[in-house]
């Protein structure tokens, strides 16, 4: 089972907007329960690829960094590769829905849109919540 990242509280290192949710329900309800795995740069560039659980094996490489609580439907665990996570480790993850088909492997690009990520640093309480905080208050 791959380790989890998550701060215990309500920090957060992963959200999803409206129209990215009303996908998300909109999926869910032909496919199940959803997972999404952050790629890493190959197929469609570092697109989130939204996946049933069960048709894309996360492996020992492969972390949860977070849960999406979406209204209606079961939670929905994102995943990404522990390398990757490296470089990502301070920003917080928003997962949009823009209009366009990706290239990649995600359900919904038959619906003429793709999930997109929209990133920001880690805010101070998120840095202090996630044991990223350095005593001076800058992560390091």
């Amino acid at each position: 089972m791959p380790d989890t990242p998550e701060a215990t509280g309500t920090a957060s290192r992963v959200d999803v907007t409206d129209a990215a949710a009303d996908m998300l329900r909109h999926l869910a309800t032909t496919h199940g329960q959803l997972m999404f795995h952050q790629s890493g740069g190959c197929c469609d560039g570092s697109s989130p690829m939204c996946y049933p659980v069960g048709m894309f094996r996360v492996g020992a490489s492969d972390i949860r960094i977070g849960t999406l609580q979406v209204e209606g439907i079961y939670p929905v665990d994102v995943y990404m590769s522990r390398s990757q996570f490296e470089y990502w480790k301070y920003t917080h993850l928003t997962i949009d829905l823009v209009d366009g088909r990706g290239s990649g492997f995600s359900i919904e690009a038959p619906e003429g849109k793709r999930f997109l990520i929209r990133s920001r640093m880690l805010d101070e309480a998120e840095l202090e919540a996630f044991g990223l905080a350095t005593h001076g208050g800058a992560a390091g």
